[in-house]
């Protein structure tokens, strides 16, 4: 490992709560109580995910659009690339239509991937692991109003798993407030006119504790976007009643150990034919419409949804009180940071 310069929060004082094995037995319950709540709250069937899909289909996520997923050749596959999934975001629903889900009903998954244009610091890892989960949604639920009653319901999820993590680890105070903050961009832009986008979730977390930013992708008013999104997942670009655009957006709460707004799920609505055509569009990247994948949605061959990633290491992260990902996952880290750490009390696996 390459010795650079690091990105970290080193909180100060900072004592972890619980030892590494005690730490790894809690995250084993943890994840198991939150997989089941939130599997019985959204109604949602497990399925097994794959680690790597064919590339040139365009099933693979393109996240924000400028990262590069790692790819090989297979040798028993002639001409095929092989590609390491960086989310299932677009896997999902292809598996919704196979497994013939109805509306009201869908499927969460394990979604272990890699990202190696990650810039490495206390939340960002090369390896990601998430809960992907999609639903079948019917037409009249793509709406702002449906997407805010699904964002309540795993928000119940937090607050449960919450009080289950104080039941067993009575050390570990709950912080969470009772409701979520609901706030679309373009809103958080104008309350915080001169601070950029991260520092605007600061200001709004440090303020409500938890919060859903709508609108995630799409151009606001000054001609910027909050955050980068692919333009084939997500719909951040069709008119809602209130005059903004967006049927997507994150779910941040405030993170005590470190002392900033710190991101839990990215979720929204999906693209049906016209929102997907528009966001090429605006992207730039019509040629998309070739590939395998949006030819079978612009054929009306998967089902409208509603779906997202919840991250699993940030979730434990968060409600163990860890200052640093690397307490809950192994990975590889920076030999810098790794010393870094070992300094100050972080115990990387």
């Amino acid at each position: 490992m390459s010795r650079k310069k690091t990105n970290l929060i080193l909180p100060r004082r900072y004592h972890p709560l619980l030892g590494v094995t005690e730490t790894e037995r809690a995250i084993k319950l943890l994840k198991d109580f939150f997989e089941l709540n939130l599997a019985t709250e959204l109604n949602l069937s497990r399925v097994t995910a794959p680690l790597l899909v064919q590339g040139g289909t365009g099933i693979n996520d393109d996240l924000s659009g400028i990262e590069c997923p790692v790819a090989f050749p297979v040798k028993d596959l002639p001409g095929v690339r092989a590609e390491i999934v960086q989310s299932l975001a677009k896997w999902k629903r292809l598996q919704l239509a196979a497994l013939n889900f109805e509306p009201g009903y869908g499927l969460y998954t394990d979604m272990n991937a890699l990202r190696p244009d990650e810039t490495l610091d206390n939340t960002h890892s090369i390896y990601v692991d998430h809960w992907d989960w999609e639903r079948v949604i019917a037409p009249p639920q793509r709406n702002v109003e449906f997407l805010r009653r699904m964002v309540a319901k795993i928000y119940a999820c937090l607050k449960r798993t919450e009080h289950f993590v104080f039941e067993r680890y009575p050390v570990i105070r709950p912080e969470l407030p009772e409701e979520i903050t609901f706030i679309h961009a373009e809103e958080l832009r104008a309350r915080y006119p001169a601070l950029p986008p991260k520092q605007r979730e600061h200001r709004l977390l440090q303020d409500c504790g938890a919060a859903f930013i709508l609108g995630i992708g799409g151009e606001l008013d000054d001609g910027t976007i909050h955050d980068g999104r692919a333009p084939d997942y997500d719909d951040w670009s069709t008119p809602t009643p209130d005059g903004r655009r967006g049927l997507n957006g994150d779910i941040l709460i405030w993170n005590p150990v470190l002392r900033m707004a710190f991101e839990l799920s990215s979720m929204g609505i999906r693209v049906d034919r016209r929102a997907l055509r528009r966001q090429l569009r605006i992207r730039g990247c019509e040629e998309r419409q070739k590939l395998f994948w949006h030819q079978k949605l612009l054929r009306d061959e998967m089902p409208l949804s509603i779906g997202g990633g919840i991250g699993q290491s940030r979730l434990c992260m968060y409600f163990l009180r860890k200052a640093h990902v690397g307490e809950i996952q192994a990975s590889l880290w920076p030999d810098e940071m790794i010393a870094t750490c070992r300094r100050h009390n972080i115990p990387l696996l």
